[in-house]
């Protein structure tokens, strides 16, 4: 199964990508992505949700270009699909962890980039590539990762930026060796989950109006959804 859910104890829910060779995304991929991640925020005892790769690679390599081809009406379609994850991302009812190792590509970047909270192994590069063919979509989401002047360089470049940069930046929270990447995530949502159900659900909704203000006046929001 492409998108599958593991619960854990004490309210912990993990999202699994799970697309091999790479997890290149495709429109089915995403909507089932954005299904999952609103069902489990409307989950009474859900808390938190880890969302994690099921592949050894990497974390997203980017969107299934085969689906897409030269075909434009499929081209919207992956598109929507994608801005639609993001949103569930961002608007589920409880925190979002990403826990991100090897390649986050694309639209891993867009959907990392609207979690609450990044741990990322040591291993860890973002990048876009699609914005070297025009696709520039996910640049606005790049921007919050990184200070404008280097989300231009990025975009410009192509280049991908590792976890321990972001870490400067204050974007990721953690950056670990590979093999504790899973274990500090949970960790990390456990102590989320020890807090007050109730409260919880009402701070993300408090810092998700605050941001989606915030990026609505930088004309961010509606490239976003």
């Amino acid at each position: 199964m492409a998108i599958r859910v593991e619960r854990g104890r004490d309210g912990i829910a993990e999202v699994v990508v799970d697309v091999p060779p790479v997890n290149a995304l495709t429109a089915c991929d995403l909507g089932a992505l954005a299904a999952t991640l609103e069902d489990l925020g409307r989950d009474a005892e859900v808390s938190v949700v880890i969302l994690r790769s099921g592949i050894g690679q990497g974390f997203v390599a980017g969107l299934d270009v085969a689906e897409m081809g030269d075909d434009t009406a499929a081209a919207v379609e992956i598109s929507q699909a994608a801005a639609a994850a993001y949103s569930a991302v961002s608007g589920c009812d409880v925190p979002v962890i990403a826990a991100v190792h090897g390649f986050c590509l694309g639209p891993g970047v867009g959907l990392v980039a609207n979690a609450d909270v990044i741990v990322a192994s040591e291993d860890a590069s973002f990048g876009l590539p699609e914005a070297d063919r025009g696709r520039l979509g996910l640049v606005p989401h790049l921007a919050r990762l990184v200070p404008p002047s280097k989300a231009r360089w990025l975009a410009y470049s192509c280049e991908r930026i590792g976890a321990d940069e972001l870490h400067a930046y204050g974007t990721v929270e953690r950056v670990v060796p590979r093999e504790d990447l899973l274990a500090v995530a949970r960790n990390l949502a456990g102590t989320i989950a020890a807090a007050t159900a109730v409260a919880v659900r009402r701070v993300k909704e408090s810092l998700r109006t605050s941001d989606d203000a915030g990026l609505a006046a930088r004309g961010v929001l509606s490239a976003r959804q």
